[in-house]
């Protein structure tokens, strides 16, 4: 049984608090904040046990094996940081962080203290991306050619400025599953020689950029275009075409749901096939599986599809640079 302690008592830790309660491998010790009144409502909310004011009793607590992070991005690098140094193994919200200092600084002390780390990017561990691994490498498309991906939800005024913006709140999905795609079907090393091309709008209210776009090309000629936005809409879009056709998410990729998920083959030539994935759990439980897996293993970081400490700075790195071009 593991005993988790929780870092936030926003919409996300809720999210995880719910998946962490529905596990039997798996129990909510302590809530963390520095809000009485949130700490209260939360820990009423979910009959957790205890409560701590502040975080260092709660990653100082030998009662404590896990602690999940679901605090603004630009504090994940320095309070992981502060868990490895008390043994605990962490999983963290994404984004890694918000710059490649404060990235590395976080894998480096986790590396250094020997200590489980992953990023919570929770739809990678959906059941749907063990599917779509296998579908990758079955052959039907060919070789790769393009990806092309688009999310878009009105939250900015939900979300923390420090946290800088699209790229790092919505940015990082779309980026995170067309790096998983171009590793799974042109091998490790092939995602790093992306030259990147991107521009954006900055917005008015907090100074982050709020709408991006961005094109790609990889050293083998695959194309790919990315768009995020957190100013404008609700929506969802992400395809992957080969030599052969287009598979593309019909269903939200990033939110896999407890249920029915949906992939389209559209071969050139040929009859659509729907693809079925179901599960009797959301995202976030099967993320929560994957921690217990991992740290019953013994291991240090997680297995693919979910992203290792590479995978996390990988992306990370892109994701500042597609920053850096929409600031220019």
């Amino acid at each position: 049984m593991l005993r988790w302690g929780i870092l936030g008592t926003g919409f996300i830790s809720n999210a995880v608090v719910q998946a962490i309660q529905q596990s039997d491998g798996s129990e909510v010790k302590t809530i963390a904040g520095r809000n009485a009144e949130a700490l209260d409502s939360f820990q009423q909310q979910y009959g957790i046990a205890n409560q701590a004011t502040g975080y260092q009793s709660l990653l100082q607590d030998p009662e404590i094996d896990v602690i999940y992070i679901g605090l603004p991005n630009h504090v994940h690098h320095t309070v992981t940081m502060d868990a490895a140094e008390h043994g605990k193994a962490v999983l963290s919200e994404k984004s890694l962080s918000v710059t490649m200092e404060q990235a590395h600084a976080l894998v480096d002390a986790v590396q250094k203290n020997g200590t489980f780390f992953v990023e919570g990017i929770m739809y990678l561990a959906h059941p749907l991306y063990r599917r779509l691994l296998e579908i990758l490498g079955d052959g039907r498309l060919g070789d790769l050619r393009a990806v092309n991906g688009f999310y878009a939800a009105d939250i900015w005024q939900f979300a923390n400025p420090a946290g800088r913006g699209t790229l790092y709140n919505l940015g990082c999905y779309p980026v995170s599953l067309m790096h998983l795609v171009v590793q799974a079907m042109c091998g490790e090393d092939m995602f790093s020689t992306g030259q990147l091309s991107g521009s954006g709008n900055v917005s008015p209210h907090d100074g982050t950029v709020c709408d991006a776009a961005v094109t790609v090309r990889f050293d083998n000629g695959v194309l790919a275009s990315l768009q995020s936005t957190d100013s404008y809409g609700m929506a969802h879009a992400f395809s992957i075409s080969g030599d052969n056709g287009v598979l593309r998410f019909v269903s939200n990729p990033w939110l896999p749901v407890a249920g029915r998920n949906h992939l389209q083959w559209c071969p050139y030539e040929g009859a659509i096939e729907d693809i079925f994935v179901e599960s009797e759990y959301d995202a976030f439980y099967h993320q929560v599986r994957m921690v217990e897996a991992c740290l019953a293993q013994g291991r240090l970081e997680a297995e693919r599809p979910s992203p290792r400490l590479k995978d996390s700075l990988e992306i990370m790195a892109f994701l500042t640079e597609w920053e850096a071009l929409c600031l220019s």
